[in-house]
């Protein structure tokens, strides 16, 4: 004979202090406002793809918005490393912090 369980809802306890911290930090980085919304133009072989994008630094958004455009207009892993190390040929931001403006990040080139 099986002798009965004596405390069954510890697993349970157990599981939500384990899940419920990580279920909080999901939340809470979901909820982050950006202080930044980056536009970028790509040209690779021909093709152009313009994204933009909402990131916390203009660097993280420009990355972003870089990685973004290289997705659509690279096919493979060198095309896409390739394209990423291309020059925008527009890379713009624009705070989103009350009073921000407009200003070109890397220029038109």
């Amino acid at each position: 004979m099986t002798k009965p369980k004596k405390h069954p809802w510890r697993n349970t306890i157990v599981t939500l202090a384990f899940l419920l911290p990580i279920a909080a930090v999901v939340i809470y980085n979901s909820f982050q406002v950006s202080d930044y919304e980056c536009t970028v133009c790509m040209s690779f072989f021909g093709r152009e793809a313009c994204r933009t994008v909402n990131a916390k630094t203009e660097k993280e958004g420009v990355a972003a918005a870089i990685d973004n455009a290289c997705a659509l207009l690279a096919s493979g892993v060198t095309d896409t490393m390739r394209c990423q190390r291309t020059t925008p040929t527009k890379a713009e931001c624009r705070s989103l912090l009350a009073g921000g403006t407009e200003r070109p990040t890397l220029g038109t080139f």
